[in-house]
């Protein structure tokens, strides 16, 4: 503890005496300070304790005496200490009733004691108090230390709690809460989600301050990590501002923390390269090496069944051709790229978010997850029906209904950096390559849809009409149906309406014939010259097939119902 008048007036070699204020002696002196000047407020900085002779004062004016002490309360000074035989034989009346009136401390100093006594006094307590702080943190540091490593963050955390007599709490890059002690700060820590995740908007290291006077105790939070992202973040609640002793503690956990955190990175780098390894022997085929690399880190992974999510940001566009062209195992060799990693790192990167709700929904869960950077394009396996994987569409979801109200943040280029994830159906390790081409072929649908997250299972319950607005589909049916429409102009026959008719009811000629308002054998007529034009024939189902989604893929839209 800090000196307070108590302690000096109990100390035995200055024989200082209370006349007034004895109930306000137990305030902390910062420092004794001798001024004899009539106004000395302008040079104090609160937390005095002013030692006067009353050398240049009127000690014996009632007014006078009472606006100097209500300068010296307004400017902090917490005692006044008047020496006796100097000036004045004992303390004015005056100064007496104006201490009372003001409740400022008042002590007499007699004459065989110096001042610098007194000053020396309070150095000497607040280096005391200074020392046994400093050794109580490093008592603290080695406390904290032990716990850590025999007992990892949970201990630390109880053993951060112990020194600072409040609650700790730990939050992962998601911001959500890892860990607390004691267990009722649960509740407390989850209330302030929002306040971890405003700070993890902030470059590391970062701190503020929530709560305070007036609510349950007074949080601290800390960033965590090294990186221009934070990885985590601390709380310390306590029910008053920290000490010294306090703030040592406190200032150790962080870098023990930082520690495992950075520790963390490394490692969760390596079990990335491990976990490009067994994507890529899962897409080779491979199933028994996939599962041998993967061992306790990832087998269980491969016990039930998975799905996979492959998701693309906007700026793979260019690059779209390149990566259908080659072959699903060859993608999947690739190895992190230190961009992925940067860009997660630096924040603003859909995928990086992606990558970090995924791994944090599964560490919540004790699930295993996979997850693999591809530079432009992030590459996971989840368990189905896992946290992971709902969490992946949660954020997805998010994402597609802040781009439609209009919230997205955009590129230093300008454009939106969009996310697209396909998420494919449930399989084993036998077909996960043909998960892997179901979660691309999901991709691509919501890519060509505008869409930012579309399942493998939604494709087979639609329609395959909408797939038709593609550019290449229309071009290959305009050419297609050209040579009808040529012959349609020329006003000698209605090919084009009386093929769609005819395949619209199956080949039954008399009822495509009732449809057109014609005789059957002008529609027979009809359907010889579109073989003849086309050189093919209309009994190959392929040939029919073909005819009648070009028919779809080049029909006008049907015109929007009017607005009420």
């Amino acid at each position: 503890m800090p000196p307070t008048l108590a302690s000096l007036v109990h100390h035995s070699a200055l024989k200082l005496t209370v006349r007034a204020g004895e109930e306000r002696l137990d305030v902390p002196v910062r420092w004794a300070h001798v001024s004899e000047l009539a106004d000395p407020v302008p040079y104090m900085e609160g937390g005095e304790l002013l030692l006067i002779t009353a050398l240049t004062l009127d000690a014996e004016d009632p007014e006078a005496m009472l606006r100097y002490v209500k300068r010296l309360v307004g400017a902090g000074v917490v005692g006044l200490g008047f020496a006796v035989g100097v000036n004045y034989d004992e303390i004015p009346k005056a100064l007496v009733d104006a201490a009372e009136q003001e409740g400022l401390p008042l002590l007499e100093v007699p004459r065989r004691t110096p001042f610098l006594a007194i000053s020396k006094a309070v150095s000497a307590a607040i280096a005391a108090d200074q020392y046994r702080a400093v050794t109580a943190g490093f008592a603290a540091q080695r406390e904290l230390t032990r716990q850590t490593l025999s007992s990892g963050p949970e201990g630390l955390l109880a053993a951060l709690a112990a020194q600072v007599d409040g609650w700790a709490a730990l939050y992962d890059a998601s911001g959500a809460v890892v860990a607390t002690a004691p267990e009722w700060a649960l509740r407390r820590a989850a209330r302030l989600t929002a306040d971890v995740e405003r700070l993890r908007e902030r470059p590391a290291p970062a701190s503020s301050v929530v709560g305070g006077p007036g609510n349950e105790d007074r949080v601290e939070l800390h960033s965590l990590g090294t990186g221009r992202r934070p990885r985590a973040a601390l709380a310390v609640g306590t029910a008053a501002a920290l000490g010294t002793a306090e703030r040592y503690a406190v200032h150790s956990a962080i870098a023990l923390l930082t520690l495992t955190t950075e520790r963390s990175r490394s490692l969760h780098a390596a079990e990335q390269r491990v976990g490009a390894a067994v994507l890529r022997m899962l897409l080779a085929g491979e199933p028994d090496h996939a599962r041998a690399v993967a061992g306790d880190l990832y087998g269980g992974l491969l016990d039930a069944p998975f799905r996979v999510i492959v998701a693309e940001s906007a700026s793979a566009s260019a690059a779209l051709a390149r990566t259908q062209s080659e072959p699903a195992a060859s993608v999947a060799a690739a190895k992190p790229s230190a961009a992925a990693l940067v860009a997660a790192e630096a924040g603003g990167d859909p995928l990086g978010g992606l990558a970090e709700t995924a791994e944090s929904a599964a560490a919540r869960a004790g699930e295993a997850v996979l997850v693999v950077p591809e530079g432009e394009r992030l590459v996971v396996l989840a368990v189905d029906g896992g946290a992971a994987v709902a969490a992946c569409g949660q954020y997805a979801t998010a994402l597609e209904a802040a781009r439609a109200a209009g919230t997205r943040e955009q590129t230093a280029g300008g454009e939106e950096d969009e996310l697209v994830v396909g998420l494919s159906a449930p399989a084993g390790p036998i077909a996960a390559g043909a998960a892997y081409k179901q979660a691309e072929q999901a991709l691509s649908v919501a890519r060509r849809r505008g869409r930012v997250f579309v399942e493998h299972e939604q494709l087979a319950a639609g329609s395959v009409v909408p797939l038709l607005a593609d550019d290449a589909v229309k071009a290959f049916a305009d050419g297609l149906l050209r040579p009808l429409h040529e012959h349609d102009a020329t006003g000698r026959g209605d090919l084009v309406a009386s093929l769609r008719a005819w395949l619209s009811r199956h080949g039954q000629w008399d009822a495509a014939a009732a449809d057109l308002g014609v005789h059957r054998h002008t529609l027979r007529y009809r359907m010889r010259r579109v073989e003849e034009i086309l050189g093919r024939s209309l009994d190959d189902p392929d040939v029919r097939m073909e005819l009648w989604l070009a028919l779809k893929a080049t029909a006008a839209p049907e015109p929007a119902p009017p607005r009420t």
